[in-house]
C-alpha cells in the first residue's frame, strides 16, 4: 500500500510543475547572471576570429564609426562581418534550435528581439548605402567550419 504522505506530495507537486514554469533563481541572482552577458569577446565571436585570422585575413575589431559596430571590419575591402547569436538577433533557419522563446515575459521578451531584427536591417541597409557589404554569422554555423571557410572565403575575395 502506498503512504498517504506520498500520494499527496505527488498531487501538490505534479499540478504546479506544469501549470507554471519555474525559475531556480530569484530575481536578483537572475539579473546579476544576465548582466554578465556583454556583446564583445563573446566565445562564438572568438572562435570566428580565430578561423578568419587562420584563414590569412587581418580585420579591425568592432568598427564604431560604422552603423552597428560590426565584429569584423576589412577597410580595404569594404567589407564587414556580423556574429550573430542565434537567439538575440533570432535566427529565421526554422532548424535552429537556439531561437526558442522565454516561456516567462512572453510579451517583454518578443517586443525586445523584434527591436534586434529591426535594427539588424537598419543597419546593413545603412551599410549598403555607404558601400559596405556585410555578412552575418549565425552562432550556430560555426559548428561546420568546413561548411563556414568557403562562404567567407567568397564573401572576402
Amino acid at each position: 500500500m502506498i503512504a498517504p504522505s506520498r500520494l499527496v506530495r505527488k498531487f501538490v507537486e505534479e499540478p504546479s510543475r506544469r501549470s507554471k514554469p519555474m525559475d531556480h533563481l530569484d530575481q536578483n541572482q537572475r539579473s546579476r547572471l544576465m548582466g554578465k552577458i556583454h556583446g564583445k569577446d563573446t566565445r562564438p565571436e572568438m572562435k570566428l576570429r580565430s578561423l578568419v585570422h587562420g584563414m590569412g585575413y587581418r580585420y579591425r575589431l568592432h568598427g564604431r564609426d560604422l552603423p552597428g559596430t560590426p565584429d569584423l571590419v576589412f577597410p580595404s575591402r569594404r567589407r564587414v562581418i556580423f556574429m550573430h547569436g542565434c537567439f538575440w538577433h533570432q535566427h529565421p533557419d526554422p532548424s535552429c534550435r537556439r531561437t526558442k522563446l522565454p516561456v516567462t515575459r512572453g510579451e517583454f521578451w518578443k517586443n525586445k528581439l523584434e527591436g534586434n531584427r529591426r535594427r539588424d536591417i537598419k543597419t546593413e541597409t545603412r551599410l549598403l548605402e555607404l558601400g559596405w557589404s556585410s555578412l552575418v554569422i549565425w552562432e550556430c554555423e560555426l559548428s561546420d567550419l568546413d561548411q563556414l571557410r568557403p562562404r567567407i572565403c567568397e564573401f572576402l575575395g
